[in-house]
Protein backbone atom coordinates (compact mmCIF):
# COMPACT_ATOMS: atom_id res chain seq x y z
CA UNK A 1 0.00 0.00 0.00
CA UNK A 2 1.46 3.33 -1.10
CA UNK A 3 0.29 6.42 0.78
CA UNK A 4 1.02 10.02 -0.22
CA UNK A 5 3.67 10.24 2.52
CA UNK A 6 5.46 7.13 1.29
CA UNK A 7 5.25 8.31 -2.31
CA UNK A 8 7.14 11.46 -1.34
CA UNK A 9 10.25 9.39 -0.70
CA UNK A 10 9.97 7.57 -4.03
CA UNK A 11 9.51 10.87 -5.85
CA UNK A 12 12.31 12.67 -4.02
CA UNK A 13 15.27 13.85 -6.10
CA UNK A 14 17.77 11.81 -4.09
CA UNK A 15 15.78 8.63 -4.61
CA UNK A 16 15.58 9.27 -8.35
CA UNK A 17 19.34 9.85 -8.51
CA UNK A 18 20.00 6.66 -6.56
CA UNK A 19 17.91 4.41 -8.79
CA UNK A 20 19.87 5.54 -11.83
CA UNK A 21 23.13 4.14 -10.47
CA UNK A 22 22.11 1.39 -8.00
CA UNK A 23 19.52 -1.37 -8.25
CA UNK A 24 16.48 -0.17 -6.32
CA UNK A 25 18.57 2.75 -5.11
CA UNK A 26 20.98 1.13 -2.65
CA UNK A 27 23.41 -1.76 -2.20
CA UNK A 28 21.92 -3.48 0.88
CA UNK A 29 18.92 -5.70 0.18
CA UNK A 30 17.78 -5.54 3.80
CA UNK A 31 17.21 -1.78 3.60
CA UNK A 32 14.74 -1.74 0.75
CA UNK A 33 11.13 -1.05 1.61
CA UNK A 34 8.65 -0.30 -1.19
CA UNK A 35 8.06 2.03 -2.88
CA UNK A 36 11.44 3.47 -1.84
CA UNK A 37 13.21 3.82 1.51
CA UNK A 38 14.05 7.13 3.17
CA UNK A 39 17.73 8.15 3.11
CA UNK A 40 19.54 9.03 6.32
CA UNK A 41 21.08 12.49 6.52
CA UNK A 42 22.42 12.36 10.07
CA UNK A 43 22.13 10.51 13.35
CA UNK A 44 21.88 12.10 16.77
CA UNK A 45 21.92 9.75 19.76
CA UNK A 46 18.74 7.70 19.53
CA UNK A 47 17.42 9.56 16.48
CA UNK A 48 17.82 9.69 12.71
CA UNK A 49 16.96 12.58 10.40
CA UNK A 50 15.96 11.66 6.83
CA UNK A 51 16.35 13.62 3.58
CA UNK A 52 12.87 15.13 3.90
CA UNK A 53 13.64 16.45 7.38
CA UNK A 54 11.74 13.76 9.26
CA UNK A 55 13.14 12.87 12.68
CA UNK A 56 12.50 9.37 14.04
CA UNK A 57 13.69 7.20 16.91
CA UNK A 58 16.12 4.63 15.58
CA UNK A 59 14.94 1.28 16.95
CA UNK A 60 16.89 -0.54 14.24
CA UNK A 61 20.36 0.81 15.04
CA UNK A 62 21.87 -0.42 11.79
CA UNK A 63 20.59 -3.91 12.44
CA UNK A 64 21.81 -4.12 16.05
CA UNK A 65 25.31 -2.69 15.51
CA UNK A 66 24.91 0.73 17.16
CA UNK A 67 24.72 -0.25 20.80
CA UNK A 68 25.18 3.39 21.90
CA UNK A 69 23.13 4.99 19.13
CA UNK A 70 24.58 7.58 16.78
CA UNK A 71 27.68 9.71 17.24
CA UNK A 72 28.40 8.92 20.88
CA UNK A 73 30.79 11.70 21.94
CA UNK A 74 33.41 9.41 23.50
CA UNK A 75 33.51 7.18 20.44
CA UNK A 76 33.67 10.07 17.96
CA UNK A 77 36.40 11.77 20.00
CA UNK A 78 38.50 8.60 20.07
CA UNK A 79 38.01 8.07 16.34
CA UNK A 80 38.93 11.68 15.55
CA UNK A 81 42.14 11.28 17.49
CA UNK A 82 43.19 8.05 15.79
CA UNK A 83 42.24 9.26 12.29
CA UNK A 84 44.78 12.02 12.68
CA UNK A 85 47.48 9.37 12.99
CA UNK A 86 46.37 7.31 9.98
CA UNK A 87 43.41 5.15 9.05
CA UNK A 88 45.05 1.96 7.76
CA UNK A 89 48.52 0.50 7.52
CA UNK A 90 50.38 -2.38 5.96
CA UNK A 91 51.44 -3.24 9.51
CA UNK A 92 49.59 -4.41 12.62
CA UNK A 93 48.76 -1.77 15.23
CA UNK A 94 48.42 -1.57 18.98
CA UNK A 95 44.72 -0.84 18.53
CA UNK A 96 43.99 -4.41 17.41
CA UNK A 97 45.97 -5.77 20.36
CA UNK A 98 43.88 -3.70 22.74
CA UNK A 99 40.55 -4.83 21.29
CA UNK A 100 41.65 -8.47 21.21
CA UNK A 101 42.73 -8.22 24.87
CA UNK A 102 39.37 -6.70 25.83
CA UNK A 103 37.36 -9.35 23.95
CA UNK A 104 39.47 -12.18 25.31
CA UNK A 105 38.98 -11.02 28.90
CA UNK A 106 35.28 -10.46 28.31
CA UNK A 107 34.39 -13.73 26.59
CA UNK A 108 37.10 -16.13 27.73
CA UNK A 109 38.05 -16.92 24.12
CA UNK A 110 41.82 -17.36 23.88
CA UNK A 111 42.65 -15.97 20.45
CA UNK A 112 41.04 -13.45 18.09
CA UNK A 113 41.19 -12.68 14.39
CA UNK A 114 39.56 -9.60 12.86
CA UNK A 115 37.82 -8.92 9.56
CA UNK A 116 35.34 -6.35 8.23
CA UNK A 117 31.89 -7.91 8.64
CA UNK A 118 29.93 -10.67 10.29
CA UNK A 119 29.78 -12.44 6.93
CA UNK A 120 33.59 -12.52 6.79
CA UNK A 121 33.78 -13.67 10.41
CA UNK A 122 31.61 -16.70 9.65
CA UNK A 123 33.62 -17.45 6.50
CA UNK A 124 36.81 -17.35 8.59
CA UNK A 125 35.37 -19.64 11.25
CA UNK A 126 34.15 -22.21 8.72
CA UNK A 127 37.51 -22.21 6.92
CA UNK A 128 39.32 -22.62 10.24
CA UNK A 129 37.11 -25.56 11.21
CA UNK A 130 37.57 -27.31 7.90
CA UNK A 131 41.31 -26.78 7.98
CA UNK A 132 41.70 -27.89 11.59
CA UNK A 133 39.61 -31.06 11.22
CA UNK A 134 40.51 -31.91 7.64
CA UNK A 135 36.79 -32.44 6.98
CA UNK A 136 34.30 -30.81 4.66
CA UNK A 137 30.74 -31.00 5.98
CA UNK A 138 29.13 -28.04 7.78
CA UNK A 139 25.89 -28.54 9.71
CA UNK A 140 23.74 -25.47 10.22
CA UNK A 141 20.09 -24.79 11.05
CA UNK A 142 17.04 -23.52 9.17
CA UNK A 143 16.00 -19.93 9.78
CA UNK A 144 19.40 -18.74 10.99
CA UNK A 145 21.17 -15.93 9.15
CA UNK A 146 24.95 -16.18 9.07
CA UNK A 147 25.74 -13.65 6.36
CA UNK A 148 25.83 -13.99 2.60
CA UNK A 149 28.63 -16.45 1.80
CA UNK A 150 27.68 -19.51 -0.25
CA UNK A 151 27.87 -22.00 2.62
CA UNK A 152 25.29 -20.24 4.79
CA UNK A 153 22.58 -19.01 2.41
CA UNK A 154 19.60 -21.00 1.19
CA UNK A 155 20.53 -24.12 -0.73
CA UNK A 156 18.09 -23.00 -3.43
CA UNK A 157 19.48 -19.47 -3.70
CA UNK A 158 20.54 -18.40 -7.21
CA UNK A 159 24.21 -19.12 -7.86
CA UNK A 160 24.66 -21.88 -5.27
CA UNK A 161 26.37 -24.88 -6.85
CA UNK A 162 25.76 -28.59 -6.31
CA UNK A 163 29.22 -28.82 -4.75
CA UNK A 164 28.34 -26.29 -2.07
CA UNK A 165 25.04 -28.05 -1.38
CA UNK A 166 26.79 -31.39 -0.91
CA UNK A 167 29.08 -29.94 1.77
CA UNK A 168 26.35 -28.29 3.86
CA UNK A 169 23.58 -30.03 5.80
CA UNK A 170 20.68 -27.83 6.91
CA UNK A 171 18.49 -29.10 9.76
CA UNK A 172 15.53 -27.82 11.79
CA UNK A 173 16.88 -26.21 14.95
CA UNK A 174 15.92 -28.17 18.03
CA UNK A 175 15.24 -31.43 16.18
CA UNK A 176 17.43 -33.90 18.08
CA UNK A 177 16.37 -36.90 16.01
CA UNK A 178 17.29 -35.26 12.68
CA UNK A 179 20.59 -34.04 14.10
CA UNK A 180 21.51 -37.46 15.48
CA UNK A 181 20.72 -39.13 12.15
CA UNK A 182 23.19 -36.86 10.34
CA UNK A 183 25.85 -37.35 13.01
CA UNK A 184 25.39 -41.12 12.87
CA UNK A 185 25.72 -41.16 9.08
CA UNK A 186 28.30 -38.43 8.47
CA UNK A 187 29.92 -37.75 11.85
CA UNK A 188 33.45 -38.60 10.73
CA UNK A 189 33.10 -36.10 7.87
CA UNK A 190 31.59 -33.21 9.86
CA UNK A 191 33.96 -30.27 10.31
CA UNK A 192 31.66 -28.11 12.39
CA UNK A 193 28.17 -27.37 13.62
CA UNK A 194 27.24 -23.69 13.28
CA UNK A 195 24.46 -22.41 15.51
CA UNK A 196 22.91 -19.08 16.44
CA UNK A 197 21.49 -19.33 19.96
CA UNK A 198 18.75 -16.76 19.22
CA UNK A 199 18.43 -16.49 15.42
CA UNK A 200 16.93 -13.26 14.15
CA UNK A 201 15.52 -14.60 10.89
CA UNK A 202 13.80 -17.38 12.82
CA UNK A 203 12.07 -14.85 15.07
CA UNK A 204 14.56 -14.32 17.92
CA UNK A 205 13.41 -17.46 19.72
CA UNK A 206 16.12 -18.62 22.16
CA UNK A 207 17.55 -22.08 21.50
CA UNK A 208 16.64 -24.93 23.85
CA UNK A 209 19.55 -25.27 26.32
CA UNK A 210 19.22 -29.07 26.24
CA UNK A 211 19.62 -29.06 22.45
CA UNK A 212 22.69 -26.83 22.69
CA UNK A 213 24.23 -29.15 25.27
CA UNK A 214 23.45 -32.13 23.03
CA UNK A 215 25.28 -30.48 20.12
CA UNK A 216 28.29 -29.82 22.32
CA UNK A 217 28.45 -33.44 23.46
CA UNK A 218 27.93 -34.81 19.94
CA UNK A 219 30.59 -32.62 18.33
CA UNK A 220 33.14 -33.65 20.92
CA UNK A 221 32.25 -37.31 20.43
CA UNK A 222 32.92 -37.20 16.66
CA UNK A 223 35.80 -34.72 16.69
CA UNK A 224 33.88 -31.85 15.06
CA UNK A 225 33.92 -28.23 16.20
CA UNK A 226 31.06 -26.18 17.58
CA UNK A 227 30.79 -22.63 16.24
CA UNK A 228 28.40 -20.20 17.93
CA UNK A 229 27.39 -17.18 15.86
CA UNK A 230 27.40 -14.25 18.32
CA UNK A 231 27.33 -11.47 15.71
CA UNK A 232 23.95 -10.31 17.06
CA UNK A 233 23.70 -12.04 20.44
CA UNK A 234 26.98 -10.88 21.99
CA UNK A 235 25.13 -7.83 23.35
CA UNK A 236 22.84 -9.96 25.54
CA UNK A 237 25.45 -10.82 28.16
CA UNK A 238 28.84 -9.48 29.17
CA UNK A 239 30.45 -12.60 27.71
CA UNK A 240 27.85 -13.28 25.04
CA UNK A 241 24.92 -15.66 24.88
CA UNK A 242 27.24 -18.69 24.61
CA UNK A 243 28.54 -17.85 28.07
CA UNK A 244 24.98 -17.61 29.40
CA UNK A 245 24.26 -21.08 28.00
CA UNK A 246 27.56 -22.50 29.24
CA UNK A 247 28.05 -23.82 25.71
CA UNK A 248 31.88 -23.73 25.71
CA UNK A 249 32.15 -23.41 21.90
CA UNK A 250 35.38 -24.01 20.02
CA UNK A 251 34.86 -20.80 18.04
CA UNK A 252 32.54 -17.81 18.20
CA UNK A 253 31.89 -15.17 15.57
CA UNK A 254 31.34 -11.54 16.49
CA UNK A 255 30.62 -8.24 14.78
CA UNK A 256 28.03 -5.46 15.02
CA UNK A 257 28.55 -3.86 18.46
CA UNK A 258 32.29 -4.62 18.68
CA UNK A 259 32.99 -2.06 15.92
CA UNK A 260 31.48 0.97 17.62
CA UNK A 261 29.61 1.89 14.44
CA UNK A 262 32.41 0.99 12.00
CA UNK A 263 32.81 -2.12 9.80
CA UNK A 264 34.03 -5.12 11.75
CA UNK A 265 33.92 -8.87 12.12
CA UNK A 266 35.87 -11.20 14.38
CA UNK A 267 36.43 -14.83 15.26
CA UNK A 268 37.40 -15.83 18.78
CA UNK A 269 38.24 -19.27 20.01
CA UNK A 270 40.72 -21.93 20.96
CA UNK A 271 44.37 -21.15 20.35
CA UNK A 272 45.03 -24.50 18.68
CA UNK A 273 42.14 -24.04 16.23
CA UNK A 274 43.07 -20.51 15.24
CA UNK A 275 46.68 -21.64 14.89
CA UNK A 276 45.68 -22.84 11.39
CA UNK A 277 46.33 -19.23 10.36
CA UNK A 278 49.88 -19.27 11.75
CA UNK A 279 52.06 -18.01 8.87
CA UNK A 280 55.05 -19.99 10.17
CA UNK A 281 53.22 -23.32 10.28
CA UNK A 282 54.06 -26.01 7.72
CA UNK A 283 50.55 -25.77 6.24
CA UNK A 284 49.07 -22.35 6.96
CA UNK A 285 45.71 -20.95 5.90
CA UNK A 286 46.43 -17.63 4.23
CA UNK A 287 43.78 -15.07 5.14
CA UNK A 288 44.37 -11.37 4.61
CA UNK A 289 42.07 -8.37 4.27
CA UNK A 290 43.25 -4.91 3.33
CA UNK A 291 41.15 -3.15 5.95
CA UNK A 292 40.89 -5.96 8.52
CA UNK A 293 41.82 -4.73 12.02
CA UNK A 294 42.14 -1.14 10.81
CA UNK A 295 42.82 1.20 13.73
CA UNK A 296 39.59 3.18 13.28
CA UNK A 297 37.30 0.18 13.78
CA UNK A 298 39.54 -1.19 16.51
CA UNK A 299 39.49 2.09 18.45
CA UNK A 300 35.76 2.69 18.06
CA UNK A 301 35.06 -0.89 19.05
CA UNK A 302 37.25 -0.76 22.13
CA UNK A 303 35.57 2.40 23.42
CA UNK A 304 32.09 1.08 22.63
CA UNK A 305 32.72 -2.15 24.51
CA UNK A 306 34.27 -0.34 27.47
CA UNK A 307 31.12 1.77 27.68
CA UNK A 308 28.94 -1.33 27.42
CA UNK A 309 30.00 -2.75 30.77
CA UNK A 310 28.08 -5.19 32.98
CA UNK A 311 25.86 -2.45 34.40
CA UNK A 312 25.00 -1.12 30.93
CA UNK A 313 24.24 -4.63 29.65
CA UNK A 314 21.89 -5.28 32.57
CA UNK A 315 20.21 -1.88 32.27
CA UNK A 316 19.58 -2.20 28.53
CA UNK A 317 18.33 -5.77 28.80
CA UNK A 318 15.97 -4.66 31.55
CA UNK A 319 14.60 -1.89 29.36
CA UNK A 320 14.07 -4.38 26.55
CA UNK A 321 12.32 -6.89 28.80
CA UNK A 322 9.96 -4.22 30.11
CA UNK A 323 9.18 -2.98 26.59
CA UNK A 324 8.49 -6.50 25.33
CA UNK A 325 6.22 -7.23 28.30
CA UNK A 326 4.27 -4.02 27.66
CA UNK A 327 3.86 -4.86 23.98
CA UNK A 328 2.67 -8.37 24.81
CA UNK A 329 0.21 -6.96 27.35
CA UNK A 330 -1.14 -4.68 24.61
CA UNK A 331 -1.71 -7.67 22.33
CA UNK A 332 1.33 -7.24 20.07
CA UNK A 333 2.93 -10.49 18.88
CA UNK A 334 6.59 -10.14 19.80
CA UNK A 335 9.45 -12.47 20.73
CA UNK A 336 13.04 -12.00 21.83
CA UNK A 337 15.18 -11.46 24.86
CA UNK A 338 16.77 -8.45 26.51
CA UNK A 339 17.46 -5.55 24.17
CA UNK A 340 16.49 -7.50 21.03
CA UNK A 341 12.96 -8.30 19.90
CA UNK A 342 11.09 -9.30 16.79
CA UNK A 343 7.55 -8.28 15.88
CA UNK A 344 5.55 -11.29 14.68
CA UNK A 345 2.48 -9.44 13.53
CA UNK A 346 0.53 -10.73 10.50
CA UNK A 347 0.40 -8.80 7.25
CA UNK A 348 3.00 -7.27 4.97
CA UNK A 349 6.27 -6.41 6.77
CA UNK A 350 6.64 -3.27 4.64
CA UNK A 351 3.27 -1.97 5.82
CA UNK A 352 4.25 -2.51 9.44
CA UNK A 353 7.60 -0.79 8.81
CA UNK A 354 5.92 2.27 7.29
CA UNK A 355 3.19 2.36 9.94
CA UNK A 356 5.89 2.58 12.61
CA UNK A 357 8.03 5.06 10.65
CA UNK A 358 5.09 7.37 10.09
CA UNK A 359 4.60 7.36 13.87
CA UNK A 360 8.20 8.35 14.54
CA UNK A 361 9.94 4.99 15.01
CA UNK A 362 12.22 3.12 12.62
CA UNK A 363 12.37 -0.67 13.01
CA UNK A 364 13.99 -3.34 10.85
CA UNK A 365 12.30 -4.23 7.59
CA UNK A 366 11.79 -7.72 9.06
CA UNK A 367 10.18 -6.43 12.27
CA UNK A 368 13.41 -6.32 14.26
CA UNK A 369 13.68 -3.94 17.21
CA UNK A 370 17.12 -3.26 18.67
CA UNK A 371 17.55 -0.90 21.59
CA UNK A 372 20.50 1.37 22.32
CA UNK A 373 21.88 2.92 25.48
CA UNK A 374 21.10 6.34 24.01
CA UNK A 375 17.35 5.80 24.44
CA UNK A 376 15.55 7.63 27.21
CA UNK A 377 12.43 6.49 29.05
CA UNK A 378 10.49 8.91 26.84
CA UNK A 379 11.97 7.28 23.73
CA UNK A 380 10.96 3.84 24.99
CA UNK A 381 7.43 5.07 25.72
CA UNK A 382 7.19 6.49 22.20
CA UNK A 383 8.41 3.18 20.73
CA UNK A 384 5.78 1.27 22.71
CA UNK A 385 2.96 3.62 21.74
CA UNK A 386 3.96 3.72 18.07
CA UNK A 387 4.36 -0.06 17.72
CA UNK A 388 1.01 -0.74 19.36
CA UNK A 389 -0.75 1.64 16.99
CA UNK A 390 1.17 0.34 13.97
CA UNK A 391 0.19 -3.24 14.86
CA UNK A 392 -3.45 -2.24 15.31
CA UNK A 393 -3.41 -0.55 11.92
CA UNK A 394 -2.00 -3.68 10.31
CA UNK A 395 -4.82 -5.82 11.65
CA UNK A 396 -7.54 -3.61 10.20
Amino acid sequence: MTTPQRARFAEDALSRRATKVMTRGNTRSTLFVPPAPPYAVRGEGAHIVDQLGGRVIDANNNYTSLIHGHAHPRITAAVAEVVGSGTAFGLPTEQEVELAELLSARTGQERWRFSNSGTEAVMTAVRAARSYTGRGILIRFEGSYHGTSDAVVSRTAPGITAGVRSDVVVLPQGNVEAFDEVIAEHGDRVAAVLIDLMPNRAGLVPADPAFVEHIREATRAVGALMIVDEVISLRLSLGGLAAEYGADPDLITAGKIIGGGFPIGAVGGRADVLAVFDPLADTSVGWGGTFSANPVSMTAGRVAMQLFDAEAVQRLNGAGDRLRESLLAAGVAVTGRGSLMRLREPGEPADLWWAAYERGVMIGTNGLISLSTAMTEQDLATIERSIVKAAEQGRR
